[in-house]
């Protein structure tokens, strides 16, 4: 049995105005009267795409996605260099998901999200948790100072040597890895940002999964992908995502009532399993699964188990 439902198509889709010159498109597919969900994507800055539709029964699930400020087909877009991100923060994006579930008439919906997924969605939770019914989260992270440490300063460099060396290759002796990228990224050259856009997303690229999988690899090696996710995901890493250093975990008690699963790859380079961990200890009414996977969602039994997640939220 394929871990999958079947490819569908939205019935409806928009440009919701969220303000500040934003406009985000969103869109619905599934069974109009079911059960409302809806998929935060990762990055950030990596947009949705159809197969996050295939996680939920559509028979059963009214399926909401759309692409965060700046990324996707929502406007303007981060690959113009003239798009400003003063607009564009954790806060931001928790506002016009209230106004996107306004918008769409939902009263209570199911937050799904993976990697930076999962950190806007234990935000938006902890922010408007009579809105939410229940969570799912894949590849925990907090966007923690030790988090960033471990990807961008060094620790996960010692697990992929080769990778690692390129990735430092573009950064001055001496200097962080992170400003460094960030004073890149929004160079006046532009062969400066694309180089460093690659660079940035290739070293995520070959941490990803738990053995070297080439269509991965060479997504994240395409510019269409690189730079919109480089751009984003540097402005919100090197600002810590507007949030106080442990803050996700600190205000934990928020979601309590809220049934929640977190899938974890137990060899997850990108996201270690102990995010996973303090924040299940943090809050109780979630269940964590960790299958011999990496950090990508296609590694063995990640899809399996958010199946069994999904399913098991659906009724």
């Amino acid at each position: 049995m394929d871990v999958l439902y079947p490819a569908i198509e939205p019935h409806d889709s928009g440009m919701l105005d969220v303000g500040d010159g934003h406009h985000v498109y969103w869109e619905v597919s599934g069974n109009p009267a079911g059960k409302p969900v809806v998929v935060l994507h990762g990055g950030p800055g990596a947009g949705t795409n159809a197969m996050q539709r295939r996680h939920f029964d559509p028979a059963a699930y009214r399926i909401v996605l759309f692409d965060q400020r700046g990324s996707g087909r929502s406007t303007p877009h981060v690959s113009d260099p003239a798009t400003d991100l003063a607009n564009n923060t954790t806060w931001h994006l928790v506002a016009d998901m209230e106004r996107l579930r306004e918008h769409l008439g939902i009263d209570r919906w199911q937050l799904f999200g993976g990697s930076w997924g999962a950190t806007l969605a234990v935000a938006y939770g902890q922010t408007h948790p009579g809105r939410v019914s229940e969570i799912i989260l894949r590849g925990v992270f907090l966007l923690r100072p030790s988090e960033l440490d471990w990807l961008y300063r060094g620790g996960a460099g010692a697990l992929f040597p080769e990778a690692w060396e390129d990735f430092l290759s573009l950064v001055p002796s001496g200097a962080d890895p992170l400003h460094a990228y960030q004073a890149m990224i929004t160079d006046a050259d532009p062969a400066v940002r694309a180089r460093a856009a690659l660079a940035w997303s290739n070293w995520e690229g070959a941490a990803v999964s738990l053995v070297p999988n080439p269509a991965l690899v060479a997504q994240y090696a395409s510019p269409g992908f690189a730079v919109p996710f480089a751009r984003i995901a540097l402005h919100y890493f090197v600002n810590a995502g507007w949030l106080d250093d442990d803050q996700l975990i600190r205000d934990a008690g928020k979601l309590a009532g809220i049934p929640g699963r977190i899938v974890q790859g137990r060899y997850d380079v990108v996201c270690p399993p102990v995010n996973a961990w303090e924040l299940r200890q943090a809050w109780p009414d979630a269940l964590i699964r960790l299958p011999i996977a990496g950090h990508a969602v296609t590694d063995p039994g990640i899809l399996e188990a958010l199946r069994e997640a999904t399913d098991g939220f659906r009724d």
